[in-house]
């Protein structure tokens, strides 16, 4: 293998690698790194521009750099803030109706013992995460599935650890429908989306099957010993989160509007038929394909017929004003995720040459590619150590609780050190994506919102499910960065 020369080193690209390293420690500290990343970029433009501009006309570039890494980041990121906003609008939307719990209500009849009831909770968290994004979609299934899981004998600590490893874990992680974390990740890492799509898919599997079946034999032996009992609903938070949901809305014991059985069987074939049909083009008619962009819009385009449908025919003439709100609650939801990722994925995106490009200017260098091609100088072809160590970061960055946050770091950090040594960057960026999501996305973060929200639907200490998290979520990403070396 060629390798590639080393390129020298500027001002710029040590502002950047100082930001950087800015940003690890305030993550160590457990503070939030926007300020950091915003500094970086102020600076980054400030030393960007030529010497002989002035000084006056550097700081002006300065802080235009600010707003047009801002601006460039959410151009990249807006449609996919926009499909989770609707989606979210239309479980709203179907929750006031009464057809949220009409799709999860068929499940109940699969719960005839603890561990099928552990699995069916999972799989059906799984499958409602993937299409309305794990936060609203525990609100849905918790409240309806988790006390008839505990009154089969699941206890809620193994109740919660089913929805949270299958939820904000496998679910979040890989992100199959929305495909929201893969389009940040391939957006800072410099690659389709369609090509990393099958690795999240596959390392998200992996983690999620060893930590699972880690999780479980530890459950059984716990409550074989009586260290865990099950509990009955009256202990439970779940037995109070069926009066009000999540938003403090619509109580599950009211009365079904007008279509909630229609929409209850009309949804998710609809939402399925869609995603079998992209993944039917995929494997058997490469050629008309619905990938990147045109999924997110087949996605979010149903999910807009479907909000509207489903307001005109439980409010009929009051949907024109009862839509608002729905929408306006999938916007605020969208921006509440999106917000702090914005201004980091803004710092991290100029370390690929494209949005370098955009940001600063014609000419200008990918800072992180530039770092990564000399750092593989020195790593050379350690495949293991390179996979170790983006799974290691994606752990790092996680910790901040969003899981989110950092995945624009090691999708950069990927292409920059992945592209030096010539290996897969898609398979070292997909380990680093479900990695940092599994960590913050809502397993081992005890301050993480979705974590909080699965601990407090089943009634547990959110630090205790952490500490059950652990040990098998940590064994699944040593095992997915020990599979990525052999796809490398």
């Amino acid at each position: 293998m060629e390798q590639l020369e080393l390129v020298p080193l500027t001002a710029s690209h040590w502002i950047f690698l100082l930001t950087i390293l800015a940003i690890f420690i305030s993550i160590a500290f457990r503070r939030d790194v926007i300020i950091p990343s915003l500094i970086g970029l102020f600076l980054l433009g400030l030393f960007a521009t030529a010497p002989d501009t002035g000084a006056l006309n550097s700081l002006i570039f300065g802080v235009q750099v600010v707003f047009k890494a801002l601006l460039n980041a959410g151009k990249e990121l807006f449609d996919i803030m926009l499909v989770i906003a609707l989606m979210v609008s239309l479980l709203s939307c179907l929750r006031e109706q009464g057809a949220d719990r009409r799709m999860v209500e068929p499940m109940k009849r699969l719960m005839v013992s603890p561990w099928t009831a552990f699995f069916v909770l999972g799989v059906t968290m799984y499958i409602a995460a993937a299409f309305f994004w794990p936060t609203p979609a525990v609100a849905l299934v918790g409240t309806v599935l988790i006390p008839v899981a505990v009154q089969v004998g699941l206890p809620a600590m193994a109740a919660a650890v089913s929805v949270n490893l299958f939820g904000h874990g496998m679910a979040l992680s890989a992100d199959p429908v929305i495909q929201g974390a893969s389009r940040l990740t391939a957006t800072a890492a410099g690659v389709d989306t369609t090509s990393l799509i099958p690795y999240t898919l596959l390392f998200s599997f992996v983690v999620g099957a060893v930590a699972v079946a880690i999780a479980v034999y530890t459950l059984r032996r716990d409550m074989r010993s009586g260290k865990i009992k099950a509990t009955t609903t009256q202990g439970l938070a779940a037995e109070t989160a069926v009066d009000t949901t999540a938003d403090g809305k619509a109580s599950p014991e009211q009365t079904d509007r007008r279509g909630a059985r229609l929409f209850a069987i009309v949804v998710p074939i609809v939402l399925l038929g869609i995603a079998l049909l992209m993944i039917y083009r995929v494997l058997f008619s490469p050629d008309e394909a619905i990938k990147g962009g045109n999924a997110t819009a087949l996605l979010g385009g149903t999910a807009t017929i479907l909000l509207v449908l489903s307001a005109l025919c439980s409010h009929g003439n009051d949907a024109l004003e009862s839509i608002t709100g729905h929408i306006r609650e999938g916007f605020f939801f969208a921006i509440k995720i999106f917000a702090p990722v914005i201004p980091i994925a803004g710092f991290f995106f100029l370390g690929h040459p494209g949005h370098a490009e955009e940001v600063i200017g014609n000419g200008s260098t990918g800072y992180l590619f530039d770092i990564g091609n000399n750092i593989g100088q020195y790593i050379g072809a350690n495949q293991l150590l390179l996979a170790l160590g983006i799974a290691f970061i994606g752990l790092l960055t996680g910790m901040d609780g969003s899981g989110f946050s950092g995945l624009p770091l090691v999708g950069s950090l990927s292409a920059a050190l992945g592209t030096s040594i010539d290996i897969n960057v898609s398979v070292l960026a997909a380990v680093g994506q479900v990695s940092a999501i599994f960590a913050g996305g809502g397993t081992l973060a005890a301050w993480a919102f979705g974590l909080a929200a699965d601990a407090g639907i089943a009634g547990v200490a959110p630090a205790e499910l952490v500490r059950r998290n652990f040990i098998p979520v940590i064994a699944g990403v040593i095992v997915s960065a020990l599979l990525a070396v052999v796809l490398m």
